[in-house]
């Protein structure tokens, strides 16, 4: 069975900050309220849109309302990747492992659509055997069942696989199905969540670990 590198998508492949920052600043100036740094976005995200958009409101004295949820969900789909960008080093890097004769797959908790609409619109979503979002399955990260069915949509094993990502639930997830992880430390998550993990300190480092 092939090797198979599951990776998380916000924060492992793409910067998507600037698109949630600005969709989540778009929706406080509907509410009158003032906007956010990158660095109060940073940690909102990690554990999909409706934990993503209920940070943001109680942040700002607002209920997280389905019609606040929803709003930010169309407006954000619609700019997802107005501004994103795969990080530096990213396309080589999985060009390398597919050479190698590497499987890729993403586990995310961004619902599924917009994430693959992102990953078609930054030309890569072709790399991938599978693409889960959080709304794909019954469970998303950091339960294991996420990812194990990640694994089974591309085709792989929990032995054969590893997972690539900068979250705790990136790592928790791993922990759970038990599957190898590595940590990204370009991403949004600092080192305390890698939970052992070995770091790589940029994409092309994965190289070193993925034979």
């Amino acid at each position: 069975m092939a090797k198979l590198a599951v990776f998380d998508l916000d924060g492992t492949l793409v910067d998507s900050v600037p698109d949630i920052h600005a969709a989540l600043d778009r929706l406080m100036v509907l509410e009158n309220k003032p906007g956010f740094s990158r660095g109060e976005v940073v940690p909102m995200i990690g554990d999909g849109i409706r934990v993503l958009v209920t940070r943001a409101c109680e942040a700002r004295g607002l209920t997280a309302t389905e019609e606040r949820i929803e709003r930010f969900s169309e407006d954000y789909a619609a700019h997802a990747s107005d501004l994103t960008i795969p990080f530096a080093g990213i396309p080589e890097a999985l060009e390398a492992l597919v050479a190698r004769g590497w499987t890729l797959a993403v586990c995310t908790n961004k619902p599924e659509a917009p994430a693959r609409s992102l990953l078609a619109d930054l030309g890569i979503a072709d790399r991938f055997a599978a693409i889960t979002g959080g709304d794909s399955l019954p469970v998303r990260k950091p339960d294991p069942g996420h990812l194990l069915g990640c694994i089974a949509q591309a085709g792989g094993s929990p032995a054969e696989a590893v997972m690539i990502g900068d979250h705790r639930n990136d790592m928790l997830a791993a922990r759970g199905a038990g599957v190898k992880a590595i940590f990204c430390q370009w991403g949004y998550g600092p080192d305390s969540m890698a939970d052992g993990a070995p770091l790589a300190s940029t994409p092309l480092a994965l190289l070193d670990y993925l034979d």
